[in-house]
């Protein structure tokens, strides 16, 4: 029984030595990088959350003060010293490193040894002159690293495949406080592209070749393979797209590029329904063929149903890809329109050739436009009621827009920008009924402040000219209000009147838009916006003014946007409108 007892008290006499406890480690005398390089440099820092004895605390804290004298050598500082201390602190220990950096090494020296027709390549020589520009500083071998990786591999992109480091010293004179660094490259000949092979296409030969940004002969450049990966990304014809040059087996300075390719799904189906308080409910479907045959034609459909809005287009397209990446498009769009001011049935033609252009999407083409419409009539009118006015429109005319936009994320943009500007007109009234020409800007700008916040300006400007301004179908006459105008008016409710007081759309338009939104979490946010803006007729502009506040939802399915608008200061509106957006920001 003795002898039982003396056992089942072992543990409590052992329990002393046995204790477990975590490590507070503090570090003092330095801020960050100096301060993060120590607390990661010691091997007492893994212990924050890990059980311990004291025996292995005290051991840990000897290494510590000389492992943070070497974690503070890749900064330059050679002449640290390190003192400390160990406190309990309930279970826990906090244990204490007082830093004293001293003076730093500066670098006194550089010597940079490179071929001269390497170093004549602008990219190699700025990748140089980094080098150089250590000069002066405190040694930094991160950064030191890092400028002399760059010039390796700027060599490499410019066509020195070959190219090797031959020497690579940093010597360190603590007693002086130097540093003299000295770099030497071989770079060896300079390679030029040779043929490209394309494995996995399903088109013929010669094709793809027109995407390729380089000539055989010219010298290899890393930034034209991305290029042409990024060309062949874009065309939309493959799932998988890896350009590799052939480095193993280059030859007589020539370098052959191997393109894999994996088909895409060749035929893609959307669907889906959707709401907008200028449409209504409504449903979307489309197909598309990415390529139609070998030349790698493409064939895109699409069918929209919704209460005011009803269209059936098809679109055919014909790549000519190179340095602009044009296209040429033929189409046609029936659509049915019935919105508050105006009714709609139009068939449009189209054929145009689009292009990149000077870093903007430039399309030049001809439209053809026959249908019926009536203006002025409102909902539950018949057509032939006082002030309705009815029309018949047979238009041919040529038209050119300019498109251009840049944003940070296409999901959600935090800093962008879009322009549109468009032209269009009559050629002295050939095969149309009413003669006219019309220009048309719209804008917009996103920015972000204050951190969860942006501001977003819209604008746009439209000007017609026209003696037939009654044979003009409503898609080419003017409105505002309505989601994408002036909040708070119904869609197309803003423009001149005729004797009976119909909106029958104007010659001119100018509106703007003034919007802040602040994000309460990644997803959800509240948006005020004042709109402002008019369609008119000469220089008659009275703007209508529209405010109020909204809900903005970053969804699975995009942007929603929820707004409650009202008119302000106008004694003949009255009234709040919603208005439901679903897309992109720009």
């Amino acid at each position: 029984m003795r002898r039982f007892r003396r056992l089942t008290l072992l543990p409590l006499l052992l329990a002393p030595l046995l204790a477990h406890a975590g490590v507070q480690l503090v570090v003092d005398g330095v801020d960050d990088p100096l301060k993060l390089a120590v607390t990661s440099g010691v091997d007492i820092g893994q212990y924050a959350n890990r059980d311990v004895t004291e025996a292995q605390v005290r051991r840990l804290y000897d290494k510590a003060l000389d492992q943070s004298k070497s974690a503070l050598e890749p900064y330059g500082y050679y002449e640290a010293a390190v003192q400390g201390q160990i406190d309990p602190v309930g279970t826990d220990w906090r244990v204490t490193l007082h830093v004293t950096p001293g003076a730093p090494v500066k670098v006194t020296t550089v010597d940079v040894q490179l071929d001269a027709k390497a170093a004549e390549i602008p990219s190699i020589r700025r990748a140089r002159r980094a080098i150089e520009n250590l000069k002066g500083e405190t040694l930094n071998h991160g950064a030191y690293d890092s400028a002399r990786d760059t010039l390796s591999g700027a060599l490499t992109a410019n066509g020195f495949l070959d190219a090797r480091l031959v020497t690579h010293t940093v010597e360190v004179n603590r007693g002086e406080r130097s540093a003299v660094i000295k770099l030497a490259w071989e770079a060896g000949p300079r390679y030029r592209f040779g043929e490209v092979h394309f494995e996995g296409s399903q088109f013929r030969d010669g094709l793809l070749d027109r995407y390729v940004p380089f000539k055989q002969g010219e010298y290899f450049a890393q930034d034209k393979l991305l290029q042409l990966q990024q060309a062949l990304n874009g065309a939309d014809y493959f799932s998988v797209v890896n350009v590799l040059p052939d480095v193993d087996d280059k030859k007589n300075g020539v370098v052959d590029v191997k393109v894999e390719l994996v088909p895409a799904k060749r035929t893609i189906y959307t669907g889906g329904p959707f709401i907008g308080t200028d449409t209504g409910f409504g449903v979307r479907l489309g197909s598309e063929r990415r390529w139609v045959n070998r030349r790698g034609h493409k064939w895109k459909n699409e069918a929209v149903i919704a209460q005011n809005l009803k269209t059936l287009s098809t679109l055919y397209s014909v790549p000519m890809p190179g340095p602009n990446q044009r296209s040429f498009n033929y189409g046609a769009t029936y659509r049915d329109s019935n919105t508050d001011t105006s009714k709609s049935k139009t068939l449009e033609v189209v054929a145009n050739e689009t292009r990149e252009w000077y870093g903007w999407v430039r399309t030049i083409g001809v439209h053809a436009l026959d249908g019926t419409f009536t203006v002025g009539k409102q909902s539950g009118e018949p057509d032939n009621a006082p002030g309705v006015e009815r029309g018949n429109s047979n238009l041919f005319y040529p038209e050119v827009s300019l498109s251009r936009k840049s944003g940070d994320n296409p999901i959600f943009v935090r800093n962008g920008w879009s322009l549109t500007l468009a032209g269009r007109s009559t050629v002295g009234g050939l095969l149309s009924d009413a003669s006219f020409s019309q220009v048309t800007a719209d804008a917009k700008w996103i920015t972000s402040f204050a951190g969860n916040n942006r501001l977003i300006l819209r604008g746009s400007a439209g000007m017609t000219w026209t003696n037939d301004f009654a044979d003009l179908p409503p898609q080419l006459r003017f409105f505002a209000g309505g989601d994408r105008s002036v909040r708070g008016y119904g869609y197309q409710t803003i423009g001149p009147k005729n004797d009976f007081g119909r909106v029958i759309g104007g010659k001119n338009l100018l509106v703007g838009s003034t919007e802040v939104e602040h994000y309460f979490n990644r997803n959800w946010g509240m948006a005020a916006f004042v709109d402002a803006g008019n369609a008119f007729d000469g220089t008659d502009y009275r703007p209508k003014v529209g405010a109020g506040l909204g809900v903005r939802w970053l969804s699975p399915v995009g942007m929603i946007r929820v707004d409650l608008g009202t008119p302000v200061h106008n004694p003949d509106d009255h009234g709040v409108e919603l208005h439901v957006v679903i897309g992109p920001d720009l």
